[in-house]
């Protein structure tokens, strides 16, 4: 049981005691933020604070707990890869990331080394058949369904996996929380961070991991859509497409992020409406079942985790797709995630280009 101190791990754990299964908790360190100057701030899923917090709640459930360092394999798989990200031009989304390599990664191998048989998260989905094949299917909850993160799952992740809590919604783990006895867990605020962000300032982060980032990523241009210059950014690296605060710019109305050139060191600023898409393209697909689509191509499609799926028609070639819409949406932006829905089952996703 992957424990992270939080009320959705602790209250999965609770439900699987109940029924009767022997459960191995692990919490895991995937980042070191502790600073002197910073200590009492450090939030998050893997601070010091929520590991002690998994490891009392384990004690009080009779659970053997264990915590495993998987800072090495974190820095090189998802925090080398935010980075990079970001230097392209690009907005990544490092849970997509953390969730494959991470906790259906070495995790798995880790509970494998224990002699579990399965590992379970306290995260919204659930998992559904369909043609003899496993597939992560969205949550009863739609408003905390967490499929979009978990898309690179494999067909064998799934046999391996167990949600708890797909079935509920977020009120009721807070209920089954209290009529536990752990009413401070159902008030407990959750994290909307980057775990290995806790500020939320991932300007400063990427100074921190690139001594050069400044020479790598100069100031330079904002321009119009026809090229035309508005004046001076700090640097490309430091924007991401739909950005409209932070900009250091006034132009008498509200501008928005509508394209960044790693290249040229140049950010496009321009309307709300300039955002809206009806296409985009996708690249390191992966589709369970590519006939399903290619026989049957209209799919719900989300191109971000707070944005409900949009139908859509997909083609595919390859590792890539190309996707267009049955009406605008706003803010495609190259880096995040593409996910794909069909009858309630992710057909697939990939990385928005």
């Amino acid at each position: 049981m992957a424990m992270s101190g939080g009320i959705d791990s602790t209250v999965s754990a609770m439900l699987l005691r109940e029924q009767g299964c022997e459960l191995v908790g692990v919490t895991f360190r995937t980042f070191d933020s502790i600073k002197e100057h910073c200590l009492a701030k450090e939030k998050g899923c893997c601070s010091v604070e929520s590991i002690m917090e998994a490891k009392h709640f384990c004690e009080g459930l009779g659970i053997e707990h264990h915590i495993v360092d998987f800072r090495d394999i974190f820095k090189n798989e998802v925090i080398g890869n935010f980075v990079q990200e970001y230097m392209h031009g690009r907005t990544p989304n490092p849970c997509v990331l953390c969730n494959s390599h991470i906790k259906w990664g070495v995790l798995l191998e880790q509970a494998k080394a224990l002699g579990c048989e399965k590992i379970a998260t306290g995260h919204y989905a659930r998992i559904r058949t369909r043609n003899g094949h496993r597939y992560l299917a969205t949550a009863a909850d739609t408003h905390k369904d967490q499929t979009y993160f978990l898309w690179m799952l494999t067909e064998e992740n799934l046999a391996h996996t167990i949600f708890p809590l797909g079935d509920f919604t977020k009120e009721q783990v807070r209920e089954m929380a209290r009529e536990r006895g752990h009413e401070s867990l159902s008030h407990k605020r959750e994290s909307q961070e980057i775990c290995f962000i806790p500020n939320n300032d991932y300007r400063s982060f990427l100074e921190e991991q690139l001594p050069d980032f400044h020479q790598r990523c100069p100031e330079g241009n904002y321009i119009d859509a026809d090229g035309n210059v508005l004046g001076r950014h700090k640097g490309f690296a430091c924007y991401t497409v739909g950005q409209r605060k932070g900009l250091g710019i006034a132009l008498g109305e509200p501008r928005y992020v509508t394209r960044i050139d790693p290249i040229r060191n140049e950010v496009t600023l321009g309307d709300y409406d300039d955002l809206y898409a009806t296409t985009l393209s996708a690249s390191q697909c992966r589709i369970r079942e590519p006939e399903w689509l290619e026989t049957s191509p209209e799919v719900e499609a989300r191109i971000r985790y707070k944005s409900p799926a949009q139908p859509a028609v997909v083609r595919l070639e390859g590792d890539k797709a190309e996707l267009q819409f049955q009406q605008p949406v706003w803010g495609v932006t190259p880096g995040q995630s593409l996910v794909l829905y069909k009858d309630g089952l992710v057909a697939g996703g990939g990385i928005i280009q």
